[in-house]
């Protein structure tokens, strides 16, 4: 079954969490599909090659030649071409069928009302579905707390 994390982002914003996410995410020998939406892919694609000044996220989006071959795929459409084994969630879209998955994390920044609500209706629905959640929250030195 599929693990769905839910991240709400309260102290770091998206552009700094995600990318820690994603390099911990190679480390495990995993592939990752980043789902969401025009310029915000293309905002986050610019900022993934500039993530660290000593290094970069190898990643390309799914409207470019070879997808498939990328560790990262950024897109919109959710095919994962890329065979990723675990879904980012970084808009509030619809989700994809996530039985192909290992793991699904949603990421939702807490002062953007439209995701916060539309992430609490996937975990309404996730539960009603007996999915395997988890809820992430920062504490106050900024690290991850499953709750």
């Amino acid at each position: 079954m599929t693990q769905v994390w839910f991240y709400h982002l309260e102290r770091t914003p998206l552009k700094a969490a995600l990318p820690d996410l994603l390099d911990k995410t190679l480390q495990k020998g995993w592939r990752a599909y980043v789902l969401g939406e025009g310029e915000a892919l293309a905002d986050l694609d610019q900022h993934l090659w500039a993530w660290r000044e000593e290094t970069f996220l190898a990643h390309g989006l799914e409207s470019e030649p070879h997808a498939e071959r990328q560790p990262v795929l950024l897109g919109a459409s959710g095919e994962r071409a890329n065979a990723a084994e675990v879904l980012f969630s970084v808009s509030a879209m619809n989700l994809p069928d996530l039985s192909v998955y290992q793991r699904c994390l949603i990421l939702f920044e807490g002062q953007d009302e439209a995701h916060l609500s539309w992430a609490r209706a996937q975990w309404k629905t996730l539960k009603a579905a007996s999915a395997d959640l988890a809820y992430w929250k920062q504490n106050d030195n900024g690290r991850w707390e499953r709750m």
